[in-house]
């Protein structure tokens, strides 16, 4: 006999097992979500002291909008706590000549309690003379891409994101696009690498560079990667930065702390320190889970597994209940370039004062900051092999955060917190005590290349850094493999309607369902997999359709 007895069980309490909980409860289910760590969230937390005493720092979760997704609205997440600050620049780029780019949001949000947007003329023409700077035919296209954008690709896009996978053989609706001579996409463009897809779209090396570093940013593709269709869509909105940049208050933990409010009210009981270690099976069909100290919870309609494919089937259904084809399927799945990062937060006693403001005073004050050398053939050749070969690039492409502009949260009085990217390589390459002198040797090299875009960013200004590693990752999350973020390669056949090798959140053990960032929606906080998954669930049981 059970010791507990849910309708929906719910494995992870990850950020989508905290998005996919609430909205079983709301249809009705008495929900337990049992979570393997200490905390909720997944990703999406904040680490007090980090990286020093009165900082909070982000560990492996950053860029959300969160107010975008259903689930905001559906909830009423704003009034659980979750407020974003939306600042008016969105991009920037700083080059080691001095040159620098702006990108200003296309739309802007004029409802922050329900994250409505309105086009914005005003910025739009910013963008435009920004981009007209080093290109006036780049500043063309962005016209015309703002137009498409805007009257066909936003739309589409939107229904994408948050709508399960068509059947095979029926466009969802980016496939769409692709057959509609109006809208400005090619069918070969989801078959093009980062680095076709860059020179397809733009003529200028300063937007070429942004490209191929936005495709890593979201999605750990490097240049050589297919990253397909969707990606290059949301890549693409990322350099043109036509949707706002968004701070939370408080940072990525604001989001878990909504969600699993909103999961209370509705009756979803949370568990830490809870892992399960077995699906239980019964004539075919999932009907529980065990717990590592031998608890037995029965689930009495569902389980939904917030695990990417291999710990899911490999690890908790066990390789001796799924066929031969799904075992080579899931052994395909691969997590050797899922965006393995040196990251993490900088506490500043003054913000970097970049060189290139002389002339583009914003660049001081955007939230998402990249200083890089304006080296396209070194980001299209040289780039990927050096990450591979000794752990960092000798030219490094680095993002930055100045979060503390808009969120003081972040940081002690009067000083500041800024956030670090770069990208690095899987975890298994070196060595835990390996890892530890690389993140040193990352942060000094950093810094040092750092001064030649902003010269105050001396030693002396460095309160502390917090970065982390991809050992660090690994350790800590089972299903970022190899220390990586994205919960798997994002690239060709791990992208798109295929991701998690199921065409969907549906597996062949009845009642059992995948909801995770390793399914068809991809990696991040704000995707829409657990949405998805549990329009699929409501599909097959009957259940109410969201509101939103």
């Amino acid at each position: 006999m059970a010791d507990k007895s849910y309708d929906a069980v719910v494995i992870g309490g990850g950020h989508h097992g905290t998005i996919i909980a609430p909205y079983l409860a709301k249809a009705g289910m008495k929900v337990g979500v049992f979570e393997r760590l200490d905390h909720l969230g997944g990703g999406a937390i904040m680490e007090k002291d980090r990286p020093a005493p009165g900082f909070i720092g982000t560990f492996c979760a950053h860029f959300t909008r969160f107010y975008s997704h259903p689930a905001y609205k559906e909830f009423n997440l704003r009034e659980e706590g979750l407020e974003y600050v939306f600042p008016d620049t969105n991009e920037a780029i700083i080059f080691d000549d001095e040159t620098s780019y702006v990108a200003y949001a296309a739309f802007t949000v004029v409802d922050p309690k329900t994250g409505e947007t309105r086009f914005n003329e005003e910025n739009v023409k910013k963008t435009y003379e920004q981009i007209k700077r080093f290109s006036p035919v780049d500043a063309e296209t962005y016209l015309d891409l703002t137009e498409k954008y805007r009257d066909r690709w936003r739309a589409a896009f939107h229904r994408h994101r948050y709508s399960p996978p068509t059947p095979w053989g029926t466009p969802d609706p980016l496939e769409e696009l692709l057959q509609d001579p109006k809208s400005g996409l090619i069918p070969e463009l989801q078959y093009m690498t980062g680095k076709q897809v860059a020179r397809y779209f733009f003529e200028s090396d300063e937007l070429r560079i942004l490209t191929l570093r936005g495709f890593l940013t979201s999605w750990g593709c490097f240049p050589s990667d297919v990253p397909g269709i969707a990606t290059i869509i949301a890549t693409i909105h990322l350099t043109l930065g036509w949707e706002p940049a968004a701070i939370a208050k408080g940072g990525t933990q604001a989001i878990t702390d909504a969600l699993v409010s909103a999961g209370k009210k509705l009756g979803v009981e949370y568990y830490v320190n809870s892992e399960v270690v077995k699906i239980l099976l019964e004539n075919g069909k999932a009907k529980g889970v065990r717990l590592a100290d031998g608890t037995e919870i029965e689930a009495r309609q569902l389980v939904v597994s917030d695990n990417a494919s291999p710990q899911l089937f490999f690890r908790l259904v066990g390789e001796e209940n799924i066929d031969t084809e799904l075992k080579r399927r899931v052994r395909t799945y691969t997590f050797d370039r899922s965006g393995q990062l040196f990251w993490g937060d900088v506490g500043l006693h003054e913000l970097p004062n970049y060189k290139a403001s002389k002339d583009n005073p914003d660049v001081n004050r955007t939230p998402r900051t990249y200083w890089a050398p304006k080296d396209l053939a070194f980001m299209e050749d040289k780039y990927l092999h050096e990450i591979m070969l000794v752990g960092m690039p000798s030219k490094i492409f680095c993002l930055t955060a100045p979060d503390s502009i808009w969120d003081p949260t972040r940081a002690p009085a009067g000083k500041h917190s800024v956030l670090v990217e770069e990208f690095t390589c899987p975890a298994r390459f070196f060595s835990r005590r390996e890892w530890e002198q690389l993140r040193e040797q990352f942060f000094e090299e950093c810094l040092e290349q750092w001064r030649q875009y902003a010269p105050n960013m001396t030693k002396d200004n460095v309160i502390a850094h917090g970065l982390t590693t991809p050992a660090d990752i690994r350790d800590t999350h089972l299903d970022m493999g190899e220390g990586g973020w994205c919960e798997g390669d994002c690239s060709g056949v791990q992208s798109g309607r295929f991701r998690g090798m199921l065409r969907g959140y549906r597996t062949p053990i009845k009642n059992l369902y995948i909801c995770s960032s390793g399914s068809p929606g991809g990696p991040g906080i704000g995707r829409g997999s657990s949405y998805n998954c549990y329009k699929t669930i409501a599909q097959d049981m009957g259940l109410p359709l969201p509101n939103y």
